[in-house]
Protein backbone atom coordinates (compact mmCIF):
# COMPACT_ATOMS: atom_id res chain seq x y z
CA UNK A 1 0.00 0.00 0.00
CA UNK A 2 0.80 3.72 -0.57
CA UNK A 3 1.59 5.43 2.70
CA UNK A 4 -1.75 7.37 2.13
CA UNK A 5 -3.78 3.83 2.12
CA UNK A 6 -1.91 2.43 4.53
CA UNK A 7 -2.79 4.74 7.14
CA UNK A 8 -6.42 5.25 6.12
CA UNK A 9 -6.73 1.60 6.06
CA UNK A 10 -4.97 1.44 9.91
CA UNK A 11 -7.62 3.08 11.17
CA UNK A 12 -10.29 2.36 9.65
CA UNK A 13 -9.07 -1.60 10.42
CA UNK A 14 -8.74 -1.62 14.17
CA UNK A 15 -11.51 0.85 14.74
CA UNK A 16 -13.64 -2.13 12.50
CA UNK A 17 -15.19 1.35 10.59
CA UNK A 18 -14.57 -0.09 7.46
CA UNK A 19 -14.13 3.15 4.86
CA UNK A 20 -11.55 2.68 2.21
CA UNK A 21 -10.23 5.07 -0.27
CA UNK A 22 -10.95 2.80 -2.82
CA UNK A 23 -14.58 1.65 -4.29
CA UNK A 24 -13.85 -1.88 -4.09
CA UNK A 25 -12.32 -1.69 -0.87
CA UNK A 26 -9.73 -3.96 0.43
CA UNK A 27 -10.88 -6.13 -2.80
CA UNK A 28 -9.01 -3.59 -5.01
CA UNK A 29 -5.77 -4.27 -3.95
CA UNK A 30 -6.00 -8.51 -4.25
CA UNK A 31 -3.28 -8.88 -2.27
CA UNK A 32 -3.45 -11.90 0.30
CA UNK A 33 -0.98 -10.54 2.52
CA UNK A 34 -2.64 -7.34 3.02
CA UNK A 35 -5.90 -9.37 3.74
CA UNK A 36 -4.17 -11.44 6.37
CA UNK A 37 -2.89 -8.52 8.25
CA UNK A 38 -6.28 -7.25 8.01
CA UNK A 39 -7.69 -9.99 9.59
CA UNK A 40 -5.62 -10.19 12.37
CA UNK A 41 -6.25 -6.31 13.39
CA UNK A 42 -10.24 -6.65 12.73
CA UNK A 43 -9.79 -9.39 15.17
CA UNK A 44 -8.47 -7.77 17.94
CA UNK A 45 -10.72 -4.68 17.23
CA UNK A 46 -13.72 -7.27 18.12
CA UNK A 47 -11.69 -7.80 21.31
CA UNK A 48 -12.75 -6.49 24.55
CA UNK A 49 -10.33 -3.67 24.98
CA UNK A 50 -10.37 -3.94 28.44
CA UNK A 51 -8.34 -7.43 28.03
CA UNK A 52 -5.87 -5.78 25.39
CA UNK A 53 -5.21 -3.49 28.44
CA UNK A 54 -4.49 -6.57 30.89
CA UNK A 55 -2.33 -8.20 28.37
CA UNK A 56 0.00 -5.26 27.63
CA UNK A 57 0.54 -4.48 31.59
CA UNK A 58 0.91 -8.40 31.99
CA UNK A 59 3.14 -8.77 29.12
CA UNK A 60 1.63 -11.79 28.29
CA UNK A 61 -1.17 -13.51 25.69
CA UNK A 62 -2.94 -15.37 28.30
CA UNK A 63 -5.42 -13.59 29.66
CA UNK A 64 -6.83 -14.04 26.07
CA UNK A 65 -7.03 -18.17 26.96
CA UNK A 66 -8.64 -17.18 29.93
CA UNK A 67 -11.68 -15.06 29.12
CA UNK A 68 -14.36 -17.39 28.18
CA UNK A 69 -15.93 -14.32 25.69
CA UNK A 70 -12.73 -14.49 23.99
CA UNK A 71 -12.47 -18.30 23.55
CA UNK A 72 -16.10 -18.11 22.44
CA UNK A 73 -15.45 -15.22 20.05
CA UNK A 74 -12.07 -17.11 18.58
CA UNK A 75 -14.26 -20.48 18.16
CA UNK A 76 -17.21 -18.62 16.18
CA UNK A 77 -14.63 -16.77 13.78
CA UNK A 78 -12.80 -20.42 13.07
CA UNK A 79 -15.75 -22.71 12.81
CA UNK A 80 -17.52 -20.25 10.85
CA UNK A 81 -14.78 -19.68 8.36
CA UNK A 82 -14.52 -23.51 7.83
CA UNK A 83 -18.21 -23.98 7.44
CA UNK A 84 -18.42 -21.25 4.68
CA UNK A 85 -14.94 -22.14 3.03
CA UNK A 86 -16.19 -25.92 2.64
CA UNK A 87 -19.43 -23.93 1.66
CA UNK A 88 -17.48 -22.12 -1.35
CA UNK A 89 -15.48 -25.14 -2.34
CA UNK A 90 -18.20 -27.61 -2.40
CA UNK A 91 -20.70 -24.98 -4.77
CA UNK A 92 -16.88 -24.43 -7.13
CA UNK A 93 -17.66 -20.78 -6.05
CA UNK A 94 -13.40 -20.76 -5.88
CA UNK A 95 -11.07 -23.13 -5.18
CA UNK A 96 -9.66 -24.62 -2.36
CA UNK A 97 -7.00 -21.83 -0.94
CA UNK A 98 -9.12 -19.33 -2.31
CA UNK A 99 -12.45 -20.56 -0.57
CA UNK A 100 -10.73 -20.56 2.78
CA UNK A 101 -8.73 -16.86 2.05
CA UNK A 102 -12.16 -14.94 0.78
CA UNK A 103 -13.98 -17.03 3.43
CA UNK A 104 -11.88 -16.39 6.87
CA UNK A 105 -11.49 -12.79 5.50
CA UNK A 106 -15.30 -12.15 4.63
CA UNK A 107 -16.30 -13.61 8.35
CA UNK A 108 -13.70 -11.40 10.42
CA UNK A 109 -15.36 -8.46 8.82
CA UNK A 110 -18.88 -9.33 9.09
CA UNK A 111 -18.76 -10.18 12.64
CA UNK A 112 -16.38 -7.42 13.39
CA UNK A 113 -18.90 -5.13 11.94
CA UNK A 114 -15.99 -3.66 10.29
CA UNK A 115 -17.82 -4.43 6.67
CA UNK A 116 -14.44 -4.66 4.43
CA UNK A 117 -14.81 -6.59 1.43
CA UNK A 118 -13.20 -8.91 -1.03
CA UNK A 119 -16.30 -10.24 -2.92
CA UNK A 120 -20.11 -9.17 -3.00
CA UNK A 121 -20.93 -12.13 -0.06
CA UNK A 122 -25.05 -11.32 -1.59
CA UNK A 123 -23.89 -12.80 -4.80
CA UNK A 124 -22.78 -16.56 -2.78
CA UNK A 125 -24.87 -19.36 -2.34
CA UNK A 126 -27.65 -18.60 -0.63
CA UNK A 127 -27.12 -20.07 2.50
CA UNK A 128 -23.91 -18.36 3.09
CA UNK A 129 -25.41 -14.60 3.29
CA UNK A 130 -27.56 -15.85 6.20
CA UNK A 131 -24.70 -17.32 8.01
CA UNK A 132 -22.95 -14.14 7.41
CA UNK A 133 -25.66 -12.63 8.73
CA UNK A 134 -26.57 -14.12 11.56
CA UNK A 135 -22.97 -13.32 12.40
CA UNK A 136 -23.15 -9.87 12.11
CA UNK A 137 -26.17 -10.02 14.53
CA UNK A 138 -23.55 -11.53 16.82
CA UNK A 139 -20.63 -8.96 16.81
CA UNK A 140 -17.99 -8.79 18.40
CA UNK A 141 -16.91 -8.92 22.05
CA UNK A 142 -18.20 -6.54 24.75
CA UNK A 143 -16.46 -3.14 24.99
CA UNK A 144 -14.71 -3.04 21.62
CA UNK A 145 -15.68 -1.23 18.79
CA UNK A 146 -17.58 -3.73 16.86
CA UNK A 147 -21.75 -3.51 16.85
CA UNK A 148 -23.98 -6.58 17.16
CA UNK A 149 -25.54 -8.43 20.20
CA UNK A 150 -21.56 -8.82 21.30
CA UNK A 151 -20.72 -11.97 21.75
CA UNK A 152 -20.94 -12.24 25.60
CA UNK A 153 -24.79 -12.01 25.83
CA UNK A 154 -25.08 -14.38 23.11
CA UNK A 155 -22.53 -16.78 25.20
CA UNK A 156 -25.06 -16.14 28.16
CA UNK A 157 -28.04 -16.65 26.57
CA UNK A 158 -27.23 -19.67 25.65
CA UNK A 159 -26.06 -20.79 28.89
CA UNK A 160 -29.47 -19.26 30.14
CA UNK A 161 -31.28 -21.79 27.62
CA UNK A 162 -29.09 -24.57 28.40
CA UNK A 163 -29.91 -24.14 32.18
CA UNK A 164 -34.11 -23.71 31.02
CA UNK A 165 -33.66 -27.40 29.48
CA UNK A 166 -31.93 -28.60 32.76
CA UNK A 167 -34.18 -27.36 34.91
CA UNK A 168 -36.94 -28.89 33.12
CA UNK A 169 -35.18 -32.23 33.85
CA UNK A 170 -34.26 -31.55 37.32
CA UNK A 171 -37.18 -29.07 38.74
CA UNK A 172 -35.81 -28.76 41.93
CA UNK A 173 -32.44 -28.46 41.32
CA UNK A 174 -30.25 -24.76 41.64
CA UNK A 175 -28.06 -24.06 38.60
CA UNK A 176 -26.24 -21.30 38.97
CA UNK A 177 -25.10 -19.55 35.59
CA UNK A 178 -21.06 -18.78 35.78
CA UNK A 179 -19.02 -17.12 33.28
CA UNK A 180 -15.80 -18.50 33.55
CA UNK A 181 -15.76 -19.01 37.30
CA UNK A 182 -17.50 -15.73 38.45
CA UNK A 183 -21.30 -16.73 38.75
CA UNK A 184 -23.58 -13.83 37.17
CA UNK A 185 -26.48 -12.43 39.32
CA UNK A 186 -30.52 -12.95 37.50
CA UNK A 187 -30.81 -9.50 37.60
CA UNK A 188 -27.89 -9.48 35.03
CA UNK A 189 -29.54 -12.25 33.04
CA UNK A 190 -32.48 -10.32 33.09
CA UNK A 191 -31.35 -7.68 31.65
CA UNK A 192 -29.66 -9.38 28.80
CA UNK A 193 -32.50 -11.37 28.12
CA UNK A 194 -34.48 -7.38 27.51
CA UNK A 195 -31.60 -6.19 25.37
CA UNK A 196 -31.94 -9.43 23.18
CA UNK A 197 -35.62 -9.29 22.53
CA UNK A 198 -35.93 -5.39 22.47
CA UNK A 199 -32.98 -5.48 19.60
CA UNK A 200 -34.71 -8.57 18.02
CA UNK A 201 -38.10 -6.66 18.02
CA UNK A 202 -36.40 -3.42 16.66
CA UNK A 203 -34.84 -5.30 13.78
CA UNK A 204 -38.11 -7.21 13.18
CA UNK A 205 -40.27 -3.41 13.23
CA UNK A 206 -37.42 -1.73 11.21
CA UNK A 207 -37.59 -4.21 8.38
CA UNK A 208 -41.08 -4.01 8.09
CA UNK A 209 -40.78 -0.32 8.15
CA UNK A 210 -38.35 -0.57 5.24
CA UNK A 211 -40.83 -3.01 3.11
CA UNK A 212 -43.44 -0.20 3.48
CA UNK A 213 -40.98 2.33 2.11
CA UNK A 214 -40.68 0.29 -1.04
CA UNK A 215 -37.96 -2.24 -0.26
CA UNK A 216 -38.40 -6.30 -0.96
CA UNK A 217 -38.41 -8.45 1.83
CA UNK A 218 -34.18 -9.63 0.45
CA UNK A 219 -33.47 -5.48 0.57
CA UNK A 220 -35.23 -4.58 3.43
CA UNK A 221 -33.39 -7.24 5.53
CA UNK A 222 -30.65 -6.33 4.49
CA UNK A 223 -30.73 -2.92 4.92
CA UNK A 224 -31.76 -3.37 8.56
CA UNK A 225 -28.55 -6.03 9.13
CA UNK A 226 -26.11 -3.15 7.43
CA UNK A 227 -27.67 -0.43 9.87
CA UNK A 228 -28.37 -1.93 12.84
CA UNK A 229 -25.70 -4.22 13.56
CA UNK A 230 -23.34 -0.84 12.30
CA UNK A 231 -22.08 -3.32 9.20
CA UNK A 232 -22.23 -1.23 5.98
CA UNK A 233 -23.15 -4.30 2.80
CA UNK A 234 -26.55 -5.70 2.78
CA UNK A 235 -28.12 -7.52 0.52
CA UNK A 236 -30.31 -7.10 -2.51
CA UNK A 237 -30.72 -3.46 -3.50
CA UNK A 238 -28.50 -1.93 -0.83
CA UNK A 239 -25.60 -5.26 -1.29
CA UNK A 240 -23.03 -2.14 -2.07
CA UNK A 241 -24.42 1.04 -0.75
CA UNK A 242 -27.82 3.35 -0.21
CA UNK A 243 -27.34 5.44 -2.95
CA UNK A 244 -30.34 4.21 -5.10
CA UNK A 245 -32.60 3.83 -1.88
CA UNK A 246 -35.82 6.18 -0.72
CA UNK A 247 -35.08 9.17 1.51
CA UNK A 248 -37.12 7.17 4.07
CA UNK A 249 -35.01 4.42 3.56
CA UNK A 250 -31.74 6.31 4.56
CA UNK A 251 -33.92 7.90 7.64
CA UNK A 252 -34.94 4.58 9.00
CA UNK A 253 -31.00 3.58 8.32
CA UNK A 254 -30.24 6.42 10.16
CA UNK A 255 -32.63 5.73 12.98
CA UNK A 256 -31.04 1.73 12.86
CA UNK A 257 -27.31 2.94 13.01
CA UNK A 258 -28.57 4.75 16.37
CA UNK A 259 -30.49 2.01 17.83
CA UNK A 260 -27.00 -0.38 16.82
CA UNK A 261 -24.16 2.53 18.28
CA UNK A 262 -26.11 2.88 21.47
CA UNK A 263 -27.08 -0.24 22.17
CA UNK A 264 -31.20 0.10 21.89
CA UNK A 265 -31.68 0.94 25.64
CA UNK A 266 -30.08 4.47 25.68
CA UNK A 267 -31.91 5.15 22.25
CA UNK A 268 -35.12 3.96 23.40
CA UNK A 269 -35.32 4.75 26.71
CA UNK A 270 -35.65 8.26 25.37
CA UNK A 271 -39.37 7.91 24.00
CA UNK A 272 -40.62 6.75 27.69
CA UNK A 273 -42.57 9.40 29.19
CA UNK A 274 -41.57 8.80 32.54
CA UNK A 275 -38.00 9.00 31.53
CA UNK A 276 -38.91 12.64 31.37
CA UNK A 277 -41.22 12.96 33.99
CA UNK A 278 -37.86 11.71 36.21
Amino acid sequence: MSPFDAVSHAYTTVATGGFSPHDLSIGYFNSPLIEAIAIVFMLAGGINFAIHFVVWRRLSPMPYMSDPEVRAYGLIFILASLFIAASLYWTQVYNGVESIRHASFQVASILTSTGFGTATFAEWPLHIPLILVMLSFTGGCAGSTAGGIKVLRILLLAKLGLRQLFQLAHPRAISVIKLGARPVTEDVLFSVWGFYVLYIVTSLLLTVAMMAAGLDLESALGAVVATINLLGPGLGDVAANFTNVSDTVKWLGIFGMLVGRLEVFTLLILFLPAYWRQ
